[in-house]
Formats: C-alpha cells, structure tokens, sequence
C-alpha cells in the first residue's frame, strides 16, 4: 500500500489486525498527549517491521513522515506461517527484540542532556540509514524535538553546536555529513550509564 506524506496507517485504540513492513520511505509512530503536546515513539525505515502489538490496541498511531509503500500482513495469517515455519518465526522474534532493545535506549535517552540526546540521534540514524557518513533525514526539526523530547529550537541550537565544533556538516537542511564521527562516540561513551 502507498501513504502520502503525513497520512496515517494505523490509528492509536484502533484494533491491531495487521503488521505493516516498509518498503520504501519512512514512518513514525506518535500519540498526542491530552494537552495536544506530540510525542514520537520511533522511526521506521525501509525493512523495518511495526505494529508488533501485546495488546489488542495499537496504543500510539503510525503515520507516513515521506510517501512511503508499506506491505501490510494480516497478524492473525503471520502468526499462522511463523508456526510453520522455525526460520520466519526466528527472524520476527530477533525483530522484536531489536525494536525492544531501540524503546529502552529511546526510554534511557530521555533522562539525558539535551546534548546528549542529540548526539544518540545522531549516531542512532548513523547505524540505520547512513550511507557512509552522508545521512540524509526525511523528518522534520519538529519531528525529531518530539522524539527527543526537547523544545525545535533546542534540536536546532545543539546541531548548530555540532556544526561549529566541526562535528557535522550540513549541505541541505535535512541532510548531515558527520565530519568528527568518533567525536560523538567519545562524548556518548562519557556519558554516565542509567
């Protein structure tokens, strides 16, 4: 199925019926909070598997951040072939660990400073979708400040930080060329485990 961009796939209380794996494009997961406060739960790129539910709710929605293709799966019918089938069902246990093991180090990285919370996402979307050290990103300022849990102008602040230390550079304004790569593993390997 295609999304455009900022449309939603799946609404939060809706029921989970499917899961849904990205194709091309990207995805994030989001829940408005009472006072119209956003947060985003997670990023999903290509290859990238959600809507891995333990309730009968999707308890935050997911919507396009790019026009996105996304192959859609009924839950009951993967459940179904991953019983028959050990290697499918060895491969969606070991992606339900990794997107267990990225909400506890989203969860950790919200008791850091804000520097430090831009530097995880930085070297996060390193490993996901870097090609070498040219990452391109197709969220928005906003969009990151709402993961991170920091004010667009403190997102925008702490990269110019990064900018003038020579850490990073930025050719166009959602594209970063990591100039000091180690510099950034140094300064989160100082940061204090939680």
């Amino acid at each position: 199925m295609k999304f455009g961009e900022g449309t939603e796939i799946c609404g939060e209380g809706e029921p989970v019926e499917f899961v849904y794996e990205i194709v091309s494009g990207a995805v994030r997961t989001v829940k408005v909070l009472s006072d119209g406060r956003r947060e985003i739960g997670g990023f999903y790129f290509a290859g990238d598997i959600f809507g891995f539910e333990d309730d009968n709710e999707h308890s935050l929605s997911a919507e396009a951040v790019v026009a996105s293709t996304v192959r859609v799966i009924r839950r009951r019918r993967l459940v179904h072939l991953a019983a028959d089938d050990r290697k499918l069902a060895e491969e969606l246990l070991t992606m339900a660990m990794h997107e267990a093991a990225r909400a506890h180090r989203h969860a950790l990285m919200l008791a850091m400073t804000a520097q430090e919370r831009v530097n995880d996402f930085v070297l996060e979307m390193a490993e996901r979708i870097s090609v070498g050290d040219l990452l391109r990103l197709p969220m928005s300022r906003q969009d990151i400040a709402d993961y991170l849990g920091l004010t667009m102008e403190t997102v925008s602040r702490t990269i110019t930080g990064l900018t003038v230390a020579s850490t990073i550079s930025l050719p166009y304004s959602r594209t970063i060329m990591l100039r000091n790569r180690s510099a950034l593993e140094q300064a989160m390997a100082a940061t204090p485990a939680l």
